[in-house]
């Protein structure tokens, strides 16, 4: 599906589907001013599914319930929920140290022992059982790792990043933060990285914190949930999206072994909404992950755990260089970071298109997705463990012991493979190791003549292509990894042609390639910048780092968007971005209410029969209430009415369920409403009126909406622009926002229309109204 989110309807077509946000009326009108087309179905691909989406309620629904239980609370009980939330922060922050450690320790055991028995088989001049041990081996894993993502959670495949970020910005990700897709993404990211996969256990990691922080928000799977009375102040999307960042900070700070890093990754990439007491709590979080990954380092550090030890969590450290520079290294640093712009924009083009074809791959069904990931393995499997024997081997160097050059283990920069005593393979260090060890292989400083440029060739051009095969298979997947491969492939070349011309080493080289990569595929430059500090441990690269992360992204920006707004393209989530176009300014919010269908306004107090029948017919998810008659204030006509507020459908739901009807057409008491209702009820999502039974007779009573309405919901004048409204309905993270007319007349509705997140969405407007769409046509024609 190329562009879920663009099917557009019209009214009087049969079969239509109707869009769950927008608020449209019953039946259509005889007589219509235009064609009403600003509507679209909320479809996203999830996971490999196309699935329906809806937005999270972030805003502070203030009824009278709400007033009430806020009014009532006591000192006790703000302190609960205050220390609950650092309480839960704590949580988030071990539990990821702990599981990161854990699939660290895994991958390396598992990688580890594998390599190890390669390694022999080719000692042994058994290249060809090697050869079939190497590629059975990543078959298993790959299967295992497919086979749980087929078949048991399908929205763990890739990063999920994008999903996070979408989340964040008030977009809801069905299954995304479950109890199944955490499991699978931590035994999946296990498999898929110790197969030899050109993927990163990166990203996983990240969308393994945000689940860990959302089961936790809840009490638990949906099916075994903590009923402890505490929990009852998360049991909202707010504070969930709180937690959810803290976790996806922790992620970031697991993968790199970089708490600011981390920190700074949530606030840049990911959050959409910030404050200073978010900041705290991302920060604690991620302090917590530290000094968790720490505690472990020392421990498995003197061999307790395995092979495990000398990767994974170690960092890529490049302190022992002095990094000195004058004018003329200038010119190498901004040469890496427009080639970085230039390669990760191109990297994003070339993705696009690959996804695109994986998308018709995986609509075929579960066989196609596991077949596909397999060929996959087999195509990498043969790649890694072939071409190393087409290089020439390098003699060691003789001032290195013969303990460094050559080794025959796991690790080393310098790998004998099938090379004579006092020789090794520069390709194999590269190829026949954990991608952690490339890294750190790559990044080796102080040895100019380590690589041959051909072999980095041979290395950049392979991983180019395992980088592009790679990402869309069903397994859980990163990009940092292979990002930062590619990069420190070319910055180690450049480094070695620009060698009698500067003073940095190629070994920081290949540290700015990676660097310039990232930023010119993902765009981020702050976060990216700290994370590479914490993890090189250099703060001399700062300069320069900062430099090529700048012309980076400026050089990426002007080709095409980051590969996380592709991915959210691709996957049709309603994303709002930060900056409206500019023909936005020219377009008011009423006219956008005029492309539309009328609103459905009910009654404050209402007939059953009424809020069924809008209910069964249908889908979306507010109702302006409206109070006809009302005595109004001096000054005003009679007869005039009243925009009370905005009542939820779920609101609606529980009315029905708890069968609060009035026999007689009045508005009820405070005590009334308290007596049936709790702010714990109201807080209960997932009912449908399907599931609700009512009888013939209840449908002549009536509901006062009053009490279960939220009156202070965020309004807009009809002439106000859209661009305006778009930047207020991002910030204050909105579901509904409600337009009212600039003049108040006497028969006149208080409520000209309702804008959801879809009908702010550029493509929609422009599909609604194609004369803007014809002018910007034009615009990019010339």
């Amino acid at each position: 599906m190329e562009e879920p989110t663009t099917n557009h309807y019209r009214e009087g077509q049969e079969g239509e589907e109707r869009d769950p946000e927008s608020n449209n009326t019953l039946q259509s009108p005889l007589l219509l001013k235009r064609n009403r087309t600003l509507s679209t179905n909320h479809l996203a691909i999830i996971g490999t599914k196309v699935s329906h989406i809806e937005s999270l309620d972030y805003e502070i629904n203030e009824n009278d319930l709400f007033k009430h239980d806020w009014r009532s609370r006591s000192r006790e009980q703000v302190l609960q929920y205050v220390f609950m939330k650092w309480i839960l922060a704590l949580i988030v922050g071990l539990l990821t140290g702990v599981i990161a450690t854990l699939i660290n320790l895994a991958i390396e055991n598992i990688a580890g022992f594998k390599l190890l028995a390669v390694a022999k088989f080719i000692k042994e001049e058994r290249n060809f059982e090697g050869f079939l041990y190497f590629t059975g081996a990543n078959l298993a894993l790959t299967a295992f790792a497919s086979i749980l993502v087929v078949c048991f959670a399908p929205t763990a495949a890739g990063p999920g990043i994008p999903e996070i970020k979408a989340y964040l910005n008030g977009v809801d990700t069905p299954n995304m933060y479950g109890a199944s897709t955490l499991i699978v993404k931590i035994f999946g990211s296990i498999g898929a990285v110790s197969a030899g996969l050109d993927l990163g256990k990166e990203g996983p990691l990240v969308h393994i914190g945000a689940c860990l922080a959302s089961l936790l928000g809840q009490g638990g799977p949906d099916n075994y949930r903590v009923k402890w009375r505490w929990m009852r102040y998360f049991n909202n999307d707010r504070d969930r999206r709180d937690l959810i960042t803290c976790g996806a900070a922790s992620g970031v700070c697991a993968a790199f072994r970089s708490p600011i890093g981390g920190v700074l990754f949530a606030l840049e990439e990911v959050a959409t909404w910030w404050r200073s007491a978010l900041l705290w709590r991302t920060f604690f979080s991620t302090a917590v992950v530290v000094v968790v990954l720490r505690a472990f380092m020392e421990y498995c550090g003197s061999g307790n755990c395995g092979l495990f030890g000398q990767g994974g969590l170690i960092m890529f450290d490049v302190s022992s260089v002095t990094v000195t520079y004058h004018a003329m290294d200038l010119i190498p640093v901004v040469i890496i970071g427009v080639i970085g712009g230039v390669l990760g924009s191109l990297y994003n083009y070339l993705l696009h298109k690959v996804l695109r074809v994986y998308n018709l791959i995986n609509e075929k069904g579960r066989g196609h997705k596991l077949l596909l990931s397999l060929a996959v393995s087999i195509f990498t499997s043969v790649c890694l463990y072939c071409l190393p024997f087409f290089v020439h081997c390098s003699p060691c160097d003789p001032s290195l012991p013969d303990s460094a050059c050559p080794t025959n283990g796991r690790t080393g920069n310098f790998k004998q493979f099938n090379c004579p005593a006092g020789y090794y393979n520069d390709l194999a260090s590269l190829l026949h190791t954990t991608n952690d060890d490339a890294v750190r292989n790559i990044f080796s400083t102080s040895t100019p003549t380590e690589f041959h440029p051909v072999s980095l060739l041979v290395f950049f051009g392979v991983y180019c292509i395992l980088g592009l095969i790679t990402f869309g298979i069903a397994v859980p997947s990163g990009l940092f990894l292979p990002i930062i491969l590619m990069g420190s492939a070319y910055g180690r070349l450049l480094g070695m042609a620009m060698g009698p011309y500067t003073r940095i080493d190629q070994g920081l080289f290949s540290v700015l390639g990676a660097a310039s990569l990232m930023a010119g595929s993902m765009r981020m430059t702050v976060s990216l910048c700290v994370i590479f500090l914490e993890l090189t441990n250099n703060l001399l690269l700062l300069p320069i780092t900062m430099l090529v992360l700048l012309i980076s992204k400026t050089v990426g920006d002007a080709f095409n968007p980051s590969i996380y707004e592709i991915i959210l393209h691709l996957k049709g989530l309603p994303f709002l971005d930060a900056n409206p176009e500019p023909w936005m300014r020219t377009l008011t919010v009423a006219e956008l209410a005029d492309a539309k269908s009328p609103v459905i306004t009910l009654c404050g107090v209402e007939k059953v029969s009424r809020i069924v029948e809008v209910l069964q017919n249908t889908t979306h998810n507010g109702f302006p209430v409206v109070d006809q008659g009302t005595v109004p204030p001096t000054g005003l006509p009679d007869g005039a009415s009243e925009l009370h507020g905005i009542i939820l459908r779920a609101h609606l739901v529980a009315v029905l369920r708890k069968k609060w009807f009035l026999k007689e057409k009045r508005r009820t008491e405070d005590w009334e409403v308290r007596k049936v209702f709790t702010s714990i009820d109201l807080a209960e999502r997932g009912f449908k009126i399907d599931e609700v039974l009512v009888t013939k007779d209840e449908m002549d009573m009536y509901v006062d909406l009053h009490p279960l309405t939220n009156t202070t919901p965020f309004t807009v004048l009809e002439s106000l622009s859209v661009a305006k409204a778009m930047v207020l309905f991002r910030s204050v993270g909105l579901r509904h926002m409600l337009i009212v007319p600039k003049y108040q007349l006497t028969g006149v509705s208080p409520v000209v229309g309702i804008l959801t997140r879809q009908d702010l969405l550029a493509h929609n407007i422009l599909n609604a109204f194609p004369d803007i769409k014809s002018k910007e046509r034009g615009k990019k024609g010339k």
